[in-house]
């Protein structure tokens, strides 16, 4: 399982948490991860570890997120051995895949939840909360 945003900092690193603690809560041997498509595109842009919201975020549903790795951007064979890919919003990611890793643009699952250009932080990690625990769901009745 792999989750993909454009930074690494702040919605995938929520989704990766969340979706492992969830999985973990299941039973699921399902593990996440997650990384950005966008990290490479300029020698200047990089963010500290995670973002402060989604610390905030994780801490808020008793987690203990983990905030000591940096953001990391995606290599094929990470895609490749995934054994399903989500892109966090479609408008942003379908894009970059396709100049990246031609062929994957087709091969992941797209949700289309905001960055700060279009929701608060409150309104995307709260999406995001409810679409991992589906996506979870799902597993859990193996229609994923």
């Amino acid at each position: 399982m792999l989750f993909l945003c454009t930074g690494n900092y702040y919605r995938s690193r929520f989704s990766e948490q969340w979706f492992n603690h969830l999985s973990s809560e299941r039973g699921l041997a399902v593990r996440a991860n997650s990384r950005a498509l966008g990290l490479d595109e300029d020698p200047y842009f990089s963010y500290p570890t995670i973002a402060v919201r989604t610390l905030e975020k994780l801490e808020s549903l008793g987690l203990e997120p983990d905030p000591a790795r940096l953001p990391l951007q995606v290599v094929e064979e990470e895609l490749a051995s995934a054994a399903l890919v989500v892109a966090i919003k479609e408008a942003e990611h379908r894009q970059r895949l396709a100049a990246k890793f031609p062929g994957w643009e087709e091969r992941v699952r797209y949700w289309h939840v905001h960055d700060l250009d279009g929701a608060t932080p409150e309104e995307a990690l709260g999406e995001l909360e409810v679409l991992v625990g589906e996506l979870v769901d799902e597993m859990a009745d193996g229609s994923a």
